[in-house]
C-alpha cells in the first residue's frame, strides 16, 4: 500500500487533533481539560490550536501520513524548540479562556538546539504498516534541512516499544525527564 508524508493543512484540523490527543494520552487530555470538561471539550480547543499559525499544535508544525484514499492517519507535529514559549503561549491562553486552568509553569520540553517532536501518533488501523517510521525519518530530514544540531522527544517510560523504535533510528538517551505527572526520557538525533 502506497502512503505520502506531506506537509499537513489547515483543513485537516480536527483529525490532526485528534492524533495529537492520541499522542498526549487521555488521561493527559483530561488533566489539561480538568473535571468539569470534556474530553470532547479539549478536542475542540486543540482544534483551533492546530488551526493557528503561532501554536505549538499549528498545521504548520505537523506533517501527515495520508492513506491511498488522503485520508490522515498519522501526524508529527514538531517545532525549534527556541520558539516553545512564543508557541506555547495560545495553549496557555486556550487553557486559561476554555478550562479556567492556568499552565504558565509548565516545565519546559525542549531548548534551542533541538527540533522537538511534540507528538507522533499513527491511526490504530495502520500501526505496524512502517507509518511512524516514514514521519520520524521525514522529521528527522527536516531538522537537518532547518540546520537545527538535534532531534528530540520524549518517550514514557512505560512505552518500551516506542523507545526501540526510536532507538533504531538513531535516537539515544539524554536525560530522564517528566511531563503531565509521567517519568519520560529524553532522547535524541544528533546531525552529523
Amino acid at each position: 500500500m502506497e502512503y505520502t508524508i506531506c506537509k499537513a493543512q489547515r483543513s485537516q484540523a480536527e483529525k490532526i487533533a485528534s492524533l495529537i490527543m492520541k499522542a498526549m494520552n487521555y488521561d493527559c487530555c483530561q488533566y489539561f481539560a480538568g473535571d468539569n470538561h470534556t474530553l470532547d471539550d479539549f478536542h475542540r480547543t486543540m482544534t483551533r490550536l492546530v488551526e493557528r499559525d503561532d501554536s505549538q499544535y499549528s498545521y504548520r508544525n505537523t506533517i501527515v501520513a495520508l492513506s491511498p484514499e488522503q485520508e490522515v492517519i498519522g501526524i508529527a507535529t514538531s517545532y525549534d524548540g527556541a520558539d516553545l514559549h512564543r508557541l506555547r503561549r495560545a495553549f496557555i491562553d486556550a487553557a486559561k479562556a476554555d478550562f479556567g486552568q492556568d499552565f504558565s509553569n509548565i516545565d519546559d520540553e525542549t531548548e534551542a538546539g533541538e527540533l522537538y517532536i511534540d507528538s507522533l501518533a499513527v491511526d490504530e488501523r495502520y500501526r505496524g504498516k512502517g507509518i511512524a517510521t516514514m514521519l520520524l525519518k521525514a522529521t528527522i530530514e527536516r531538522g537537518r534541512a532547518l540546520g537545527i544540531p538535534a532531534v528530540g522527544l520524549l518517550v514514557d517510560k512505560g512505552n518500551p516499544l516506542a523507545e526501540r523504535l526510536y532507538s533504531r533510528l538513531g535516537f539515544r538517551f539524554v536525560n530522564d525527564s517528566e511531563w503531565g505527572s509521567h517519568p519520560m526520557k529524553h532522547l535524541q538525533v544528533i546531525h552529523a
